[in-house]
C-alpha cells in the first residue's frame, strides 16, 4: 500500500480568519494581518511563537483598520467582533490571567485634511521651504509613516499656508477691531538678492485689558526700496488692509531718512491722524539699528587691537592642552575673573563686546602666557589693553541698553528715556574729555547717538512724564545735566508738546469701538454718579434750574485745574525697580479718564523695530532667494503667520523691567 504524504493539519484558531502565513526566509515564516497588513513573528525553525499576540492584535483594538470597518459596519465580513474573549478564543480552556498592559493610548481615526492642515503649520512655523513637500526623502517618510495619505504637491501646500494666514488673520482682526486707543506701527526694511525690498510693518498697541500686543501686520514687497516713497506706501497699504483709517498714532523707522523721506511720513500721519501732534509722532531711528551701528563703528576703528585680541583668544581656544594650560596659569597668578574666553561671531557686536571684556580681565595671563609656551606671540601690549579697557566701558552703555530690547516682553516707552539720557550724558562728557584717548574713541559715537536723541527725545521726554514715579522733575534734572544753561528752552519744549498733546486729546471724539463706549459709560447709561431713569430728561429737579446747572459746569470747569496739571503737581510715587506703569493707568483710568487714554498710547510707542533676536546684528536684513521666488501675497502669508502662531500676547504684569536709575 503507497504511503500517502505527510499533510499540515488544518489550523482551526480563530485568529486565522484575519491572518495569513508567508514564508520570509529558510525555515523562518510570519503571520500577516489581512486588514493592516502588519506583520508579526509567527516560527522560525521548530520554535513556534504562537498566537497570543495575534489574538491581542485582534482583541485588544490593535488594528486600527478592523476597528474602523467595525464602526461603518459592524455586519463586514472584514469587520473584527466587538470583544472577542479569552473563552472565545479558547472554549476549553478557562480564562488564563491577565499577564498583558491593554494599550492607553487613545485611538484617533485618520484625518486627511488634519494632516494637511499641521504640514502647513509645520512649514510656517519652522521655514521649510514649500517645496519640501515633493522631497523624495519626505515623501518617503510620510508614506511609511501613514500610507493612505495622499502627498500635496507645491501648490496644494501654498494654498493650505494661505489659508492658516487667513484664519489667523481673522482672530488679529477681531483683536484690533475691539482695541479702545489707536496703534503705533514700525517700519523694517529687509534687502532682497533681487533689486526689490520688503517693508514689515508691525503693529504695537493696548486692547481693553490693558495687555500689549505686538503684532506683524503685513509684509509689503516695494519695488523700489530706496525711493523717498516706500515707507509712506507700507503704512497706506497696512491702514487700508487693516481698516484702520484715523486710528494711527506713531511710526518708528529703521534708518535714517532723506528729508523728502520725513517730510512724506510726516505728512502721511498728518493726514491720517491730524490731532496729534501735528505729525511730529515720528522716530526716523530704530534703538537696536542706531546701537548697532554705533558700536559697530567703534569696533572698526579700532579694528587692529580688536584682531590682536581675538587671534590671542583663537590661540589659546584652539586645542584642549592650550586651554588647560591658560586656566593653570590664571590659577597661579591667582586672577579673581570669572569670564570664561569664547570666540566673537562677528555678525553680533555683542559677542566682540563680551570676547573683548573677557580678554581685559585675564589680560594678566594673556601677558605670562609667552613665558610657559614659546609658541604664543606676543599679544597687545600695555597701551592696546587699555584702550580695550576703555572701549568695553563704553560698548558696555550700548550692550546695557540694547538688552532691554531682547526680552519677550514687550517694554512701555518711558523705559528709554532712563537709558538715552544716560547714554548722551555720559558720551558727551567723554568726548570732551582731557584724556586724548577717551576723547578719540568716544567722539565719534558721541556725535552718532546725538542724531539719534534729537529726533526721539521729545517722544521719550513725553512718554516719561506719563510715569509716576518721574514725571516732569525727571525731564528737568536730565536735561540740566545735558544742556546746562539752556536745558530752559528743551524743558518747555516737552511741557508746551506733553500739553498740546492732552488739550488734543480733550478734544478728540471717542472711536465707536464696544470697549470705548463701555469704558465711557462705566458699563452703563450713567451721567456722573448718577443712574438715569427712564423718562428723566436730565434736569437735575423740576424747577427750570437746567441753565442753572451747565453754568455750574461750565465754571467749575474754568477754575479747576485740568488733569494734567492735577497730576503734575501731586507728589511722585516711590521709585521702586520694579513698576507696571501701564497697571498704574488702568487702576487709575476713573481719576484721569482723558489722561489715562492718552499714557495708554504714548507708553506703547516702541522705539525698535526688530525682532528681539535681532537686536545685535550688525548686517542689514535680507530676504533669501527661496522666498524671493515666491508670489509677494506667499511670502506675507507665511511671515505674518509665522509671528501669530508664536502667539506673543504680552501681559504687561509679565512685562515689568528692573531698570537702575541715575538718581
Amino acid at each position: 500500500m503507497e504511503a500517502t504524504p505527510n499533510k499540515r493539519r488544518k489550523k482551526k484558531s480563530i485568529v486565522w480568519e484575519h491572518f495569513t502565513i508567508e514564508n520570509v526566509g529558510a525555515g523562518c515564516r510570519r503571520a500577516c494581518c489581512k486588514q493592516c497588513k502588519q506583520s508579526f513573528a509567527y516560527s522560525t525553525g521548530n520554535k513556534v511563537a504562537g498566537t497570543s499576540h495575534l489574538k491581542r492584535h485582534i482583541a485588544k483594538g490593535s488594528c486600527p483598520v478592523v476597528l474602523r470597518n467595525q464602526e461603518r459596519d459592524p455586519s463586514s465580513p472584514f469587520s473584527a467582533p466587538p470583544k472577542i474573549s479569552n473563552n472565545a478564543l479558547n472554549p476549553a480552556s478557562e480564562p488564563p490571567k491577565r499577564r498583558y498592559r491593554t494599550a492607553t493610548a487613545p485611538f484617533f481615526a485618520f484625518d486627511s485634511d488634519r494632516c494637511r492642515h499641521e504640514i502647513a503649520r509645520m512649514i510656517i512655523m519652522h521655514d521649510y521651504p514649500l517645496h519640501i513637500v515633493e522631497h523624495p526623502g519626505f515623501m518617503a517618510f510620510v508614506q511609511n509613516l501613514q500610507p493612505r495619505f495622499d502627498m500635496v504637491n507645491f501648490s496644494t501646500v501654498q494654498g493650505d499656508c494661505v489659508a492658516t494666514y487667513l484664519r489667523e488673520k481673522q482672530s488679529i482682526q477681531r483683536l484690533i477691531e475691539g482695541m479702545p486707543g489707536r496703534i503705533c506701527l514700525t517700519l523694517d526694511l529687509w534687502n532682497s538678492c533681487q533689486t526689490t525690498g520688503y517693508v514689515f510693518v508691525t503693529g504695537q498697541f493696548v486692547d481693553s485689558e490693558w495687555k500689549i500686543h505686538r503684532k506683524l501686520l503685513n509684509v509689503v514687497m516695494e519695488p523700489y526700496p530706496e525711493s523717498d516713497s516706500a515707507f509712506s506706501h507700507a503704512v497706506s497699504s497696512c491702514l487700508s488692509d487693516w481698516n484702520m483709517e484715523g486710528r494711527l498714532f506713531s511710526l518708528t523707522v529703521n534708518q535714517p531718512l532723506s528729508e523728502i523721506g520725513i517730510d512724506s511720513l510726516r505728512g502721511l500721519l498728518s493726514e491720517k491722524n491730524p490731532n496729534i501732534l501735528g505729525g511730529q509722532l515720528l522716530l526716523g531711528n530704530c534703538l537696536a539699528r542706531s546701537l548697532s551701528g554705533i558700536a559697530q563703528e567703534a569696533l572698526k576703528a579700532n579694528q587692529e587691537t580688536v584682531k590682536k585680541v581675538r587671534d590671542c583668544v583663537k590661540y589659546v581656544k584652539t586645542s584642549e592642552s592650550l586651554e588647560e594650560k591658560f586656566l593653570s596659569l590664571k590659577q597661579q597668578l591667582q586672577v579673581p575673573s570669572t569670564k570664561m574666553l569664547a570666540l566673537d561671531d562677528q555678525t553680533q557686536w555683542n559677542t566682540t563686546y563680551e570676547m573683548l571684556l573677557a580678554a581685559s580681565e585675564l589680560k594678566e595671563v594673556f601677558s605670562c602666557l609667552d613665558t610657559s609656551d614659546p609658541d604664543y606671540s606676543k599679544g597687545p601690549t600695555g597701551e592696546e589693553w587699555k584702550l580695550v579697557e576703555n572701549l568695553c566701558t563704553y560698548l558696555k552703555l550700548l550692550f546695557d541698553t540694547a538688552i532691554l530690547l531682547t526680552t519677550s516682553s514687550i517694554p512701555t516707552t518711558n523705559t528709554f528715556f532712563h537709558e538715552a539720557w544716560k547714554i548722551q550724558l555720559e558720551l558727551a562728557r567723554a568726548a570732551s574729555s582731557d584724556d586724548a584717548a577717551i576723547s578719540s574713541l568716544t567722539k565719534p559715537m558721541q556725535e552718532n547717538f546725538d542724531k539719534y536723541w534729537k529726533s526721539c527725545c521729545l517722544i521719550l521726554a513725553i512718554a516719561v512724564v506719563m510715569d509716576p514715579r518721574f514725571k516732569m522733575k525727571l525731564v528737568e534734572f536730565s536735561f540740566t545735566k545735558i544742556y546746562g544753561d539752556d536745558a530752559a528752552t528743551y524743558i518747555n519744549i516737552v511741557d508746551e508738546g506733553i500739553h498740546q498733546l492732552f488739550l488734543e486729546y480733550v478734544a478728540l471724539p471717542l472711536p465707536l469701538t464696544p470697549a470705548y463706549i463701555e469704558e465711557a459709560n462705566g458699563g452703563h447709561g450713567t451721567v456722573g454718579d448718577v443712574k438715569m431713569e427712564d423718562g428723566m430728561t436730565g434736569m437735575s429737579n423740576g424747577l427750570g434750574l437746567t441753565d442753572f446747572d451747565v453754568y455750574i459746569m461750565e465754571t467749575t470747569s474754568q477754575q479747576s485745574k485740568s488733569e494734567l496739571d492735577q497730576y503734575l503737581e501731586e507728589s511722585l510715587l516711590p521709585r521702586v525697580h520694579e513698576f507696571d506703569v501701564v497697571g498704574w493707568w488702568k487702576l487709575n483710568k476713573v481719576k484721569y479718564p482723558t489722561l489715562s487714554k492718552m499714557a495708554r498710547d504714548i507708553l506703547t510707542v516702541p522705539v525698535s523695530t526688530v525682532v528681539p533676536e535681532s537686536v545685535f546684528e550688525t548686517g542689514r536684513k535680507e530676504m533669501d532667494r527661496y522666498r524671493c521666488s515666491l508670489r509677494a501675497e506667499t511670502v506675507e502669508a507665511l511671515v505674518c503667520a509665522k509671528d501669530w502662531l508664536r502667539g506673543e500676547t504680552i501681559d504687561t504684569a509679565n512685562a515689568m523691567i528692573k531698570m537702575e536709575f541715575p538718581i
